[in-house]
């Protein structure tokens, strides 16, 4: 597939419908008013330009070769969101049915923490709902299942962002008695799949530490040997990748480094690291993993290849060294 300069018309921000209920929503530490606006800090994720263009020189033979493949660093959200798409189109063109799409929503050079936890899921519950309209299209919406981390974040989404939408919303936990000790039900996922299902799009899938292995059942049991497709939308994987939860307490989640995330492709990643020495581990399907790093205002390349360095080798061996 060629790909050419390709304009974009810019994309506006989808408005949240006043709620009729006259009680303050609540979802985990971040609320919407009646009015639909938000309560805290303002979420630098929701600042969309206008008049992008998303470039890319031309991919010759198959698309999964990332010779000649190359994307420049998004200037905002917007062009996040329409590198994605590409991406992901690509990706399905190579028949990739397991996919992670990764990026900052606090702001296009935050790290993890830099937003509260709750702000951060929201923000990226909006990004989410931009992303569907312009990647999926409306006929396919109802065959399209987005599952959020636990049925309190699925009415949460239908009052706010998914508000009108055709999407099907299902969770992948329910809240149990002793949720404030960090334990939920987990929900068998034979039991939510519908046979006209063609789309799976997992959201932020890293609040419980069972959400990812719900994740792995429903690869299992609802995407293995079909046609359907799964994504996986800004759920931490890389505390996973790293050992963030060490493996002697939690087996099942470290035993995903070799069954589940071998078979998942990266179609889109951004991730930064702050420091004298900083830089950005990036990544645009089917291209190289590139780090790079901000001069000047504008990111010059340092290093690059095709496999994924880890998190540590970039942080103290190639970002050191540039």
């Amino acid at each position: 597939m060629t790909l050419s300069t390709i304009p974009i018309a810019s994309r506006i921000s989808i408005p949240i419908p006043s709620l009729q209920n006259p009680k303050v929503l609540s979802c985990r530490s971040f609320q919407v008013k009646k009015d639909g606006s938000f309560c805290g800090p303002k979420i630098a994720a929701f600042k969309m330009s206008r008049n992008l263009e998303f470039k890319a020189n031309s991919v010759s033979g198959d698309s999964s070769a990332s010779v000649g493949f190359n994307v420049p660093f998004p200037s905002d959200y917007s062009e996040i969101l329409e590198q994605a798409k590409e991406a992901t189109e690509l990706a399905l063109k190579d028949k990739k049915q397991l996919m992670e799409i990764e990026f900052p929503t606090a702001g296009l050079e935050s790290v993890p923490g830099d937003g509260e936890g709750g702000i951060e899921m929201t923000g990226s519950m909006q990004l989410i709902r931009e992303f569907c309209d312009i990647f999926i299209n409306p006929e396919k919406a109802t065959r399209t299942r987005i599952f959020f981390p636990e049925a309190n974040e699925v009415k949460f989404a239908r009052q706010s962002a998914f508000g009108g939408a055709s999407f099907k919303l299902d969770y992948l936990t329910k809240p149990s008695l002793f949720e404030d000790f960090g334990f939920v039900t987990k929900v068998k996922m034979a039991d939510r799949v519908k046979p006209e299902d063609e789309l799976f799009l997992v959201a932020y899938p890293y609040f419980n530490v069972n959400e990812m292995l719900v994740v792995e059942e429903l690869y299992n049991e609802a995407v293995v040997n079909t046609a359907r497709k799964l994504i996986i939308f800004n759920g931490e994987l890389d505390r996973i990748r790293s050992g963030y939860y060490p493996p002697f307490f939690y087996p099942k989640l470290a035993a995903l480094t070799k069954s589940l995330l071998p078979k998942m492709e990266t179609v889109y990643y951004i991730h930064n690291f702050k420091g004298r020495k900083g830089g950005t581990l990036f990544r645009c399907y089917p291209g190289p993993w590139k780090v790079l790093r901000k001069v000047r205002n504008e990111y010059i390349c340092l290093h690059q290849q095709e496999v994924m360095p880890s998190l540590k080798e970039v942080a103290l061996d190639i970002l050191p060294s540039a």
